[in-house]
């Protein structure tokens, strides 16, 4: 449906995969960009043009309902299928309304006009910079790194080293320079879909408002324009989610102890220089080369393709890798690798000593976390005790509102760390509910497994992404039946404290769908932290809604299918004595108990 996400690990190997999906969302932009050039001259036409304004009104419907939304990912939330429909719902709305020759309000241009350019000026212009900036860096590192890896052995130590931290400080800028233009794209990427649909929405209230139409007309208006403001509420609590996580996730990959640690999740894949032989002598060929540990193979792809001749990807099966000696060859960073399909030594070079460290590696570390135990439940169960018995769920941003990281410490430490845990009094004035909330939901994000399993989290997922809201519903709750027996008990002591924090939102405005952006991403997470994984957060959010607003509907279908089911039994009081129908109220309260659990 949309474009592939744009991984940040995919800007440190600069794969030629990587810059095709990079050109993709530049066009992408670039036809935004023009899309809302268009827009904004097509508001200002009707704007100005008083007498010709139902030909004004009449291209500005075409324009917005020729312009389709591109999305990232496989998938839509409803929310998101809302604001992706508005525009021709805004178009079919215009055609509507052509004949009765309106008149706009003098205060158009700041409804439309100026956000449209203001989001042009601080959105696109922002990107457009990053990728003169990563152009820049782009040329400058890779020119550094020719200098370098001419550079001679046989040079003083310390001009090597100079040499060294040279092209380790290009090659730094580079890749932060990628990173910030991929997060950008990211931002801009989101954020259109309702800084762009929020001013037209306001320009078209503005116009149905304040001209000639009817009360008819108006009154039919506002039931869409309150949905489509709740979806636009609902994407951008989305998004803040997930800015917060991609944020997060931009920094560590920044580290440089990320570039080690990606060994483990990723085939090793980058550029190398393998030593040729040929009739003249040797020469340096560079590849851009993959190596599967499974499978023990490297795919060798030529950067450097020969007009004449079609270059296919080389592959060769690895049976050893040593490294090279300086003083053996005229060139650092080089090791010497053994393969079934040749004879003789393959010797390649690597870019720098590290990423040669890594290719070795590849071809031959986690913070201490919390436990779903005996523990832990008190815990929780005391934190929910604590802020249900004094009334605490009735404070306004409730789990929202975020405590102090040394106070929220301080309480965790105090109980898990204590030997009499029992003893820690949540109820004293030295714990503030924003503490004790804050302290929860640390601990479920820490534990080594998510309370919605990794084993289901594709599938929750998937339901979420369903067209039926009833199929949603119910493949939901079938699968929360298959976590494992603590994940499930915990899951419903939570939604059902969660459940009767939301019931009072008129008071802590903490509604279903509020408590879901905070509670998603602590009930579910995906395996591998990628930018695919964080834009999948807000149908984690749509997961816990529904089970927010549905649990109490939930359990008391389970309870009336209990009760109808004795009442079925007739004259179960006189009845007791005989073994067939104490047997079949047996059967049944098994079974309903089953259900519960």
């Amino acid at each position: 449906m949309g474009h592939p996400p744009l991984e940040f690990c995919d800007c440190y190997k600069d794969s030629p995969d990587f810059r095709e999906t990079l050109k993709c969302y530049e066009l992408e932009l670039e036809r935004t960009s023009k899309f809302l050039k268009e827009l904004i001259k097509d508001g200002n036409s009707v704007i100005n043009a008083i007498k010709g304004y139902s030909l004004a009104v009449q291209k500005f419907s075409q324009t917005l309902s020729a312009f389709q939304f591109d999305f990232i990912g496989d998938s839509l939330t409803d929310d998101e299928v809302n604001i992706a429909e508005s525009f021709q719902e805004f178009a079919g709305l215009l055609q509507e309304v052509e004949h009765d020759r309106m008149m706009l309000v003098q205060n158009a241009s700041d409804l439309l006009i100026k956000p449209l350019e203001k989001f042009r000026k601080e959105q696109i212009s922002a990107t457009k910079e990053k990728k003169k900036k990563f152009e820049k860096e782009s040329e400058k590192y890779y020119s550094q790194l020719e200098k370098h890896l001419s550079i001679s052995a046989r040079k003083k130590d310390s001009q090597l080293q100079e040499a060294d931290e040279l092209v380790e400080k290009e090659r730094q800028n580079f890749y932060e320079s990628s990173v910030e233009y991929v997060y950008q794209i990211h931002q801009v990427q989101d954020r259109k879909k309702f800084d762009v649909v929020e001013p037209v929405l306001a320009f078209l209230h503005s116009i149905l408002t304040l001209n000639n139409l009817t009360v008819e007309m108006t009154q039919d208006f506002m039931p869409y324009k309150q949905e489509l403001q709740l979806s636009l509420q609902n994407t951008r609590n989305h998004y803040e989610s997930t800015c917060e996580e991609l944020e997060d996730l931009m920094k560590r990959v920044k580290h440089p102890s990320y570039i080690s640690k990606m060994q483990n999740f990723f085939p090793m894949e980058g550029f190398l220089f393998c030593q040729e032989k040929r009739a003249l002598g040797a020469s340096w060929v560079k590849y851009y080369c993959k190596y599967s540990k499974e499978k023990k193979q490297l795919i060798m792809v030529p950067c450097e393709q020969r007009p004449s001749v079609k270059q296919s990807p080389t592959i060769l099966t690895l049976k050893s890798c040593i490294r090279r000696k300086t003083e053996s060859i005229d060139k650092r960073f080089c090791f010497d690798v053994e393969t079934v399909e040749r004879n003789a030594p393959v010797t390649f070079q690597a870019l720098a000593d590290g990423d040669r460290k890594l290719w070795m590696e590849a071809m031959d570390g986690k913070e201490p976390v919390m436990e779903l135990n005996e523990t832990g439940f008190k815990f929780v169960q005391k934190c929910i005790n604590c802020i249900e018995t004094e009334g605490n769920f009735t404070q306004e941003g409730v789990y929202r509102t975020v405590g102090s990281n040394i106070q929220v410490q301080r309480l965790l430490n105090a109980f898990f760390d204590s030997t009499s845990s029992t003893d820690v009094n949540l109820h004293s004035s030295d714990w503030e509910v924003k503490t004790i909330t804050s302290a929860l939901k640390f601990y479920l994000r820490s534990l080594s497994e998510p309370i919605m399993t990794y084993d289901l989290h594709r599938d929750l997922i998937c339901a979420a992404k369903s067209d039926n809201p009833d199929v949603r519903l119910s493949e939901i709750h079938s699968l929360t039946y298959k976590l494992p027996g603590k994940n499930r008990q915990m899951l419903e002591l939570l939604i059902n404290h969660l459940g009767k924090v939301c019931s009072h939102s008129d008071e802590n405005l903490m509604t279903p769908s509020n408590m879901a952006v905070v509670f998603g991403p602590t009930l579910m997470r995906a395996k591998e932290e990628t930018v695919a994984a964080m834009l999948d957060i807000k149908f984690q959010n749509i997961v816990v809604e529904i089970l927010i607003e549905d649990y109490e509907k939930t359990n008391l279908m389970l309870i009336d299918q209990f009760s109808s089911m004795l009442f079925m039994l007739p004259n179960i009081t006189t009845q007791l004595s005989q073994p067939l129908v104490l047997g079949k109220i047996i059967l049944i309260i098994i079974d309903c108990i089953g259900e519960l659990e």
